[in-house]
């Protein structure tokens, strides 16, 4: 194999609020706290076991930050698409530290919220989908609307309460058993 492919894909629920900071230059980096879970039943006792795995997760992506940041909090279901980093730092007492990170950067990286937005209104497996690349990659799959720079949210309806996106055709709101071809 000529070349190497680093690339981390967790679906999974937040344990805390993201942490945002920006850096001298302005630039906003968030942290994630994200928990993921397997479960089996245990052959030799018949009981249901289960094992979490908690992630971190470091968007520097100005626009997948903006909508982690304004819409992701503790118990949130997110994926995210990004990849492997070890960075090393050194403690208080001096000596050196490894952390291995999911990185969300510029380029490769991706985030859909899986929850329904505050406020109701997204269809069934409706999330909001950011694209970490130069563009929002065309057709999204059913029930998700690309986010836009992350300005573009789930929003209230002007009609007091209930809002979100509209639940029309081709996008989550009535699904259709049949098979369109």
């Amino acid at each position: 194999m000529a070349g190497s492919v680093n690339k981390v894909t967790l679906i999974g629920n937040l344990g805390k609020d993201p942490e945002v900071r920006n850096t001298q230059t302005g630039m906003k980096i968030v942290n994630l706290r994200i928990a993921t879970s397997e479960s089996w039943n245990d052959k030799a006792s018949g009981e249901r076991q289960e094992r979490t795995e908690w992630h971190s997760v470091v968007i520097m992506n100005d626009r997948l930050a903006d909508v982690a940041e304004r819409y992701l909090r503790k118990g949130s279901k997110v994926y995210v698409e990004g990849k492997l980093q070890t960075r090393k730092w050194t403690d208080q007492s001096g000596a050196d530290r490894y952390t291995t990170e999911v990185l969300l950067g510029r380029i490769g990286a991706e985030m859909v919220l899986l929850d329904r937005a505050e406020g109701g209104g997204m269809g069934a497996g409706g999330g909001e989908r950011a694209s970490g690349g130069s563009s929002f990659g065309g057709a999204s799959r059913g029930g998700e609307r690309p986010a836009s720079g992350g300005s573009r949210a789930p929003a209230s309806g002007g009609s007091g309460g209930g809002g979100g996106w509209d639940s029309g055709p081709g996008r989550g709101g009535d699904l259709d058993d049949e098979i369109p071809f």
